[in-house]
Parts: C-alpha cells; structure tokens; sequence
C-alpha cells in the first residue's frame, strides 16, 4: 500500500506542476522576470511549496489556498492577480488534492492531461503612451499598460478595439498627480 501511497503522491506534484504552468499569470511573472533573476526557480520552488502546503493542511477551504498562491505571487513575484485565475487555479489544485487523498491515481491522471490540453502560450508586451513618455521626463511615476496575447493549439485570444462597449483608459482620464478616472459603461 505504501507504494500506491507514493505513486499518488509523484502523481500530485507532477499535477502541481502541470496546474502552474499552465497558469497565465504565473507564466507571465516568470517570463518577464517579476521574480528578479531567479524567477524560474522561484517558480519551481512554488510548486512544492504548494505540494508541501497541501500536505501539511489536509482541510484547506478554497478561500484558504486563494490567499496562500495570491500571498506567494505578491511576495516571491511582486504581482498582484487580478484576472480572475486564482480561484480557477486554487480549485484545480484542490480538486487534485481530493483525488491525491483518495489515491485516485486515474483522477489525477486525467486531471492532469486535460489542464495540459488547454494550456495556452501567454506573451506580455509594454505599452508605451505619449503621456507616459512626458511623465517619465518629468520624474514622476508612471503607469505601464501590457497588452496580453494567449495562444494555444485551437485558437489565439486577440483583443477587440472595435467593440465601442469595451473598456479602454484614454489619455485624458489620466490626471496629473497619476490617478484614473473611472467612467460607466454607457
């Protein structure tokens, strides 16, 4: 039994791993060296922290593993995530985590090639304005827009501009002391 123990287990790291990778906003992190020089060991290093963490806390809530990647982001990557892909990741792990208890190897397995399906190619690329350009003459802070690009296999996500509902910051609703106006959707 302790083998079947074991093989869960490699089966859940190697699910930890397959579920982090093919997290957007961590692959931006790394690629763009959020993490400083080592950020994909720190990457690496995430994944058994986050094995680890799971092992240690048997009963975890959702709201728990949320706060533990987004606190692990904010610390080891200086990134805040704000796409909504937290929860999405958190379940997934979770979900692996109940199967790894079970020792539902088959589950995992699964689980594991699926995520690895849909996982898609996540580029970032900085945006450079007029106004930031005069900001940056000028000392003060500024504010770097990235335009995302994910692709995969079955399609590409490219960004609408065409869409006059969508939500887009233009230069005047940026004031001079660096805040944003926030207007409704008309």
């Amino acid at each position: 039994m302790a083998g079947a123990g074991e093989d869960a287990r490699a089966l859940f790291q190697a699910g930890v791993r397959v579920a982090l990778e093919a997290w957007p906003a961590l692959q931006i992190a790394v690629e763009n060296g959020f993490g400083g020089v080592h950020s994909q060991e720190k990457a690496e290093w995430l994944g058994s922290a986050v094995e680890e963490y799971f092992i240690r806390n048997a009963d975890l809530e959702l709201d728990e593993v949320e706060d533990f990647l987004g606190e692990l982001m904010t610390n080891e990557f200086d990134t805040v995530v704000e796409d909504g892909s937290l929860p999405q990741v958190s379940q997934q792990l979770q979900t692996m985590f109940h199967h790894f208890q079970r020792g539902d190897g088959a589950a995992l397995k699964e689980m594991a090639s699926h995520i690895t399906q849909r996982k898609c190619k996540v580029t970032a690329t900085a945006l450079k304005t007029a106004r930031e350009t005069d900001e940056e003459e000028d000392g003060a802070d500024s504010v770097e827009e990235m335009e995302v690009t994910a692709t995969n296999d079955v399609a590409a996500v490219q960004p609408e501009t065409s869409d006059p509902n969508s939500q887009t910051i233009k230069e005047e609703d940026i004031v001079e002391d660096g805040w944003t106006i926030v207007r409704r959707k008309k």
